[in-house]
Parts: structure tokens; sequence; C-alpha cells
């Protein structure tokens, strides 16, 4: 669990990222999931764009796609989801 001090700090580092994965109309399928797992495992801070065609919610996504890639939702803002998970060997971002 993120607490508000470490939540902030990754908002201002997710502040100048881009969205790597796009939620579409197919939702969260096994492709889509794989590719945030993948994407957490090169980066550790993503962003998540949940489209307007996608038939799910945003907050709901976000906690689904949190759940099934074992990472923390650090924020929701608008359609963009910002996804963090550690590198259990050799974390680039250093929490405080």
């Amino acid at each position: 669990m993120l607490t508000g001090k470490q939540r902030h700090h990754l908002r201002g580092l997710g502040h100048k990222l881009d969205a790597i994965v796009q939620v579409g109309k197919g939702g969260l399928d096994e492709g889509l999931i794989k590719a945030v797992d993948q994407a957490l495992a090169d980066h550790e801070l993503i962003k998540v764009k949940v489209g307007d065609s996608a038939e799910l919610d945003r907050h709901e996504a976000a906690e689904e796609i949190a759940a099934q890639t074992r990472s923390e939702v650090a924020q929701v803002i608008g359609n963009v989801v910002l996804l963090y998970r550690a590198n259990p060997e050799d974390p680039a971002i250093t929490l405080p």
C-alpha cells in the first residue's frame, strides 16, 4: 500500500510520462494485462489510458489492472491511470 507522500512523489514523476497502453472497446483482455505487466517490468511507473470506447469505469479498470498485475494505483485523473510496481531486483524509483 502506498502512503500519501509516496503517491505524491509518484504523481510528480508521472506528470511527464505518456500513456504506454490504451484500454479500448476490447476491455481488459489477456493481451492488455500482459502488455501492462511487461511495461511495469520495464519502467516501474506507467500511464494507461482508458479510452471512451471502453465499456467500464476508469476507477474499476484501474483497480482490476492493478490487481491482475500486482501493482499499485498511484493516481486516476481524467481517463488516465498511473500505475506503479517496484522492480524487486533493482528498483529505479526510490520512494520517500
